[in-house]
């Protein structure tokens, strides 16, 4: 009944804090850089249900129904949850440059009738958080992969809460916000490769660790994935969606956009291509599978430097994407850390790999706003983010560690050994896939 009673609270809150607008601000909005935002934020939401299939495709066919409710479920928690604080902890008055006033926007207070953001000048306020919105999302969701066939949901539920709350939030803040520590420090990340991919890889790492290996993996039981073509529409979903990731990221539909549209696209091909060919010379197949994983890989490593570099660099930083997770990811298959389907390798490391990369390739010849990275004379960028790599690795992973012991000792986070056999699908929902569909 605890859940919801929340949730009736937080209707009836609604009901007394209806957040009604003065008066809204229309001045200086710009209807073209509107349009794009809202396509872009369209955009960015599909990138979580692609998520579910593509995580859905690879899991075995007891756990496909699960492994994609976390994702779609993560759109309906996650999207109240900023609205009631979340967004207010990321993007409001700043407290010491480390978590924002969860007074500033409670409730969506002022949203819709604010004044806009000071980097999205030309877009109402309410957009802004909105788009925002969908990348808060997403990060949660991430992180299913890693502890894949042996989650229980109501577990799964609150940890991605408390997550959004303690891990995904100060970091938006430390980065985004322009009295966040890192983003006056001067590091740069374009559209999350540091709040998003970063956070939930070592996030997943986390988990794996406390998760510990699922009864499959203790037998070297080989399961195979349920379905390949999920994984590609997945694929599919994800690749267009990352455009509204790191275009939208601009904020405007501009030469900037462009600029980012561009190298996400070519990133993305370029790793896809570099994953099936480091199998090739290893000696495996070259799989759809293969291809798929890698092409992820290269958007979540162009992620942060989307709008920093050329796009002739961006092939670079996807091909050595591409060979750096695949590498982890045959080093990872070696070890006995059970993370199922290799998020700390393809989001943890290609996020670590992406943010490097900018403090090398950044250019303020693409975006003004940038300080040149390091193959530009930029010493100190390089240097910033070498330290940002290893500030927030070490708050993501340890504080996840304590938030699942937290979540584990209230509601117990691993299914029983009876219902890991089962399967997630019908021990979790009471609801089964047809095998082959």
């Amino acid at each position: 009944m605890i859940p919801l009673l929340i949730l009736l609270a937080v209707g009836l809150l609604a009901t007394f804090m209806p957040a009604l607008p003065t008066t809204i601000v229309t001045e200086g909005i710009d209807s073209g850089d509107t349009a794009w935002m809202l396509c872009a934020s369209a955009m960015v939401l599909i990138m979580t249900p692609g998520l579910g299939f593509f995580y859905g495709g690879m899991v075995n066919n007891k756990n496909v129904i699960s492994t994609m409710l976390q994702s779609f479920v993560a759109m309906g928690v996650i999207s109240l949850l900023w609205v009631v604080v979340g967004f207010s902890l990321s993007f409001g008055d700043s407290i010491g440059g480390f978590i924002g006033d969860p007074r500033t926007f409670f409730m969506f207070s002022g949203v819709l009738d604010g004044k806009p953001w000071a980097a999205a000048a030309t877009i109402p306020l309410a957009l802004f958080a909105f788009f925002q919105m969908k990348f808060a999302i997403i990060t949660p969701a991430l992180i299913t992969g890693s502890f894949a066939e042996r989650v229980n949901f109501r577990s799964y539920v609150l940890f991605i809460v408390l997550f959004s709350l303690f891990v995904y939030a100060p970091l938006c803040h430390w980065t985004w916000h322009p009295e966040g520590f890192l983003a006056k420090l001067g590091v740069l990340d374009f559209a999350g490769g540091t709040v998003v991919h970063m956070s939930a890889g070592w996030a997943a790492l986390a988990a794996a660790i406390y998760f510990k290996r699922r009864k499959s993996h203790e037998t070297n039981q080989i399961l195979p994935p349920a379905n390949i073509p999920y994984v590609l529409l997945g694929t599919g979903l994800l690749w267009f969606g990352w455009f509204g990731f790191n275009a939208g990221s601009a904020v405007s539909a501009g030469a900037l956009a462009v600029s980012a549209f561009a190298t996400t696209n070519v990133a993305a091909s370029a790793a896809g291509l570099a994953w099936i060919l480091f199998d090739v010379a290893r000696g495996k197949k070259l799989t759809a599978l293969g291809f798929c994983i890698g092409a992820v890989v290269g958007l979540v490593a162009i992620t942060p430097a989307a709008g920093f570099v050329t796009v002739p660099v961006s092939i670079f930083i996807g091909v050595i994407a591409g060979i750096t997770s695949n590498f982890f990811a045959h080093l990872k298959a070696k070890s006995t850390i059970d993370d199922t389907l290799d998020v700390f390798p393809c989001h943890g490391i290609g996020g670590m790999v992406g943010m490097i990369m900018t403090g090398i390739f950044a250019s303020s010849a693409v975006n003004s706003a940038a300080a040149n990275g390091l193959a530009y004379g930029g010493v100190d960028l390089f240097i910033k983010h070498m330290t940002a790599l290893v500030v927030v690795s070490g708050f993501a992973f340890l504080m996840s560690f304590v938030l699942l012991k937290l979540t584990d000792i209230i509601i117990p986070l691993r299914v029983t050994p009876e219902e890991e056999l089962l399967g997630l699908d019908a021990s979790q929902h009471e609801e089964q896939i047809m095998v082959g569909a």
